[in-house]
């Protein structure tokens, strides 16, 4: 690599982040000189931002590996799906978002721009190829993320969840930070190929284990995983609806990304070593996930300990350390994000005026005033309980696969008894939509609830019929890893 090289690195590979960052900067613009009316137009402008970046992360070849900026920043077909899945996740939200806000009056033009700011933090998370540069999407994302929980100002619930996610976040990054340190010291590289060199060359030794322990315990607090979940229910309840959707999805696809990046990426060496953190952590969020969310009757509380038990079923897949064990959390991921999102667009639906409602009994005799939203919720609770034919239960099977052939026959035994569990409440939101005494109807669902939910019941339930183009993305990707 020449001089010229390095003061000027190539640019093409991060051209989904530099739409993004040229997005973001245009639109703040937009929104300084227009004030408050320019709300709408910057919605609008922000869609069409992610939907260009969305574009340009599909349109580049998929096969390809490339490094720039001196090898910290990779772009491969594991990093395309997971941008891929993080951008969708994103332009779900803003569409999510634009009805509730406008009617609570509290629509205003920094909401999609941080939005757009967050993206690209978790793009860079996705594409990380050192330790600073992982710590540097991480904050780009986490900084927005912290603005948007508590964007309602006005309702003490909302700047409480800003508030303890702030706290808790800088606390694990802390711990993400000293743990990179650890492993810088004891690798003498912060860059991941390095690490791989250098664990060859040396043996492994309590610091660097320690070290490890370190950044799993920074990742897991992204990813809401056992025991760094605290955070997740009361931020999720107090949060604004829309926001706690977008925790719930694009964020998760990051982190998740991250985390497989970091442990498969840096890591391959002493896969017995962190194995052992990882079906611990499994282990526990499946547990919790399914235990805790049995007396919920908050349906955003409920979705918190959801997404704590889903994060701990892909988590089985990259405990498995294999390509297998990678393919099974990518596909866990992608159907996730459509479970999770569907669901999320149904429960916005459930208004009458400017009244929001959010409990499992405001669901009750749904199916008699609502069949066909019923029926879509009823999906999505079924395929989140892993029930056949629909994704989710696909999403569960390849998991278990790869962990029994990795020789984890004791923790995909676990996912299935926990997933037995977390049926339970799932089913009782299907019981009482269809059978419990219908209340009064609510109004119908704006447009952009509509595209959602209809995106996400198409691959919920007919996933089953063609699956083959997930698949062979979630292959691929897997296989540019190893």
């Amino acid at each position: 690599m020449n001089a010229a090289q390095i003061v000027m690195p190539s640019l093409g590979p991060a051209l989904p982040e530099l739409i993004l960052a040229l997005g973001a900067l245009a639109l703040i613009l937009y929104g300084a000189f227009r004030g408050e009316r320019s709300a709408e137009g910057v919605t609008v402008g922000a869609i069409i931002v992610l939907i260009v970046a969305l574009f340009s992360v599909l349109t580049q070849p998929f096969a390809a590996k490339v490094t720039t900026f001196n090898g910290s920043f990779v772009v491969d077909p594991f990093a395309r799906v997971m941008k891929s899945l993080t951008l969708i996740g994103s332009l779900a939200a803003l569409l999510l978002a634009q009805d509730l806000f406008n009617r609570a009056r509290i629509a205003r033009f920094e909401y999609p721009i941080l939005i757009v700011l967050s993206s690209i933090g978790m793009l860079i998370m996705a594409s990380a190829n050192d330790l600073i540069g992982l710590y540097l999407g991480l904050e780009l994302q986490s900084l927005a993320a912290y603005v948007i929980a508590s964007f309602h100002r006005d309702d003490v619930r909302s700047t409480e969840a800003g508030l303890k996610y702030f706290v808790l976040g800088a606390l694990s990054s802390g711990m993400l930070l000293y743990g990179a340190s650890l492993v810088y010291g004891f690798t003498g590289s912060v860059s991941f190929p390095g690490i791989v060199t250098a664990l060859r060359e040396t043996q492994v030794n309590l610091g660097l284990v320690l070290g490890i322990v370190f950044v799993a315990a920074g990742v897991a607090f992204k990813l809401a995983a056992v025991p760094f979940h605290m955070w997740t229910p009361d931020v999720y309840e107090g949060a604004p609806t829309p926001v706690t959707a977008f925790f719930a999805s694009a964020p998760k696809m990051a982190a998740m990304a991250m985390t497989v990046r970091v442990f498969v990426g840096a890591f391959p060496g002493v896969v017995e070593e962190w194995r052992q953190i990882m079906v611990f952590i499994a282990i526990a969020s499946m547990l919790l996930g399914s235990f805790a969310a049995i007396g919920q009757r908050n349906l955003k509380r409920l979705m918190a300990y959801s997404s704590i038990g889903n994060v701990g079923y892909a988590l089985i897949g990259l405990a498995a350390g294999t390509e297998e064990g990678v393919r099974g959390v990518v596909i866990y991921m992608a159907i996730y994000l459509a479970m999770t999102l569907g669901a999320f667009a149904i429960i916005l639906a459930l208004r009458r005026g400017n009244r929001m409602f959010d409990t499992i009994d405001d669901l009750s005799g749904l199916s008699r005033t609502h069949p066909w939203l019923a029926f879509c919720l009823a999906m999505m609770m079924f395929s989140l309980a892993g029930i056949p034919p629909l994704a989710g239960f696909f999403a569960k099977f390849y998991v278990f696969a790869a962990a029994i052939k990795a020789g984890l026959v004791t923790l995909a035994v676990i996912g299935v008894v926990t997933s037995v569990v977390g049926a339970y409440y799932y089913l009782r939101i299907v019981k009482v939509m269809y059978f419990d005494e219908p209340q009064e109807s609510y109004e119908p669902m704006a447009p952009g609830l509509r595209i959602v939910l209809a995106a996400s019941s198409v691959v919920v339930i007919l996933f089953w019929i063609v699956p083959a183009p997930l698949v062979a993305a979630a292959g691929t990707a897997a296989r540019s890893l190893f």
